[in-house]
């Protein structure tokens, strides 16, 4: 046995959690927080040696959220409502886009968005414009 492989085997069992398919909202949990972890500690160093784990997790993660997690169906207000709620911003959180009131006017289905708005949604979320139409 090749010392690569003697080395895998004798710290599998702390490695395995790591590299297995989410079953249950709990594991999927324990893997993004694994995730979030290792994001902390790699940075912005793609050439870190944790990368290849990290890009891994990643996978793992995706594959469990396209199965389990779906997608809201909706209009713009909705899409936009879901973005804020992902990445934890309020309405002030988007001066690129709007004015914090027009936002929750937005938000209260008061207002439309306009191409203005979608344009800079698109690049602030970096998704398709066609997110909220």
């Amino acid at each position: 046995m090749n010392a690569m492989i003697k080395q895998a085997v004798e710290h599998w069992h702390f490695v395995s959690p790591l590299l297995s398919k989410p079953e249950n909202q709990e594991d999927f949990d324990a893997l993004t927080e694994a995730l979030d972890e290792l994001l902390d500690v790699v940075g912005d160093d793609e050439s870190h040696p944790l990368m290849g784990l990290i890009y891994q997790l990643g996978d793992l993660v995706s594959q469990y959220e396209n199965e389990h997690i779906p997608m809201p169906q909706g209009d713009g207000r909705s899409a936009l409502a879901f973005l804020m709620e992902q990445h934890h911003l309020s309405q002030s959180d988007l001066p690129e886009v709007a004015t914090q009131s027009i936002i929750s006017e937005i938000l209260n289905g008061k207002r439309q968005l306009n191409i203005k708005h979608i344009k800079a949604l698109s690049d602030r979320f970096n998704v398709s414009a066609d997110t909220f139409f």
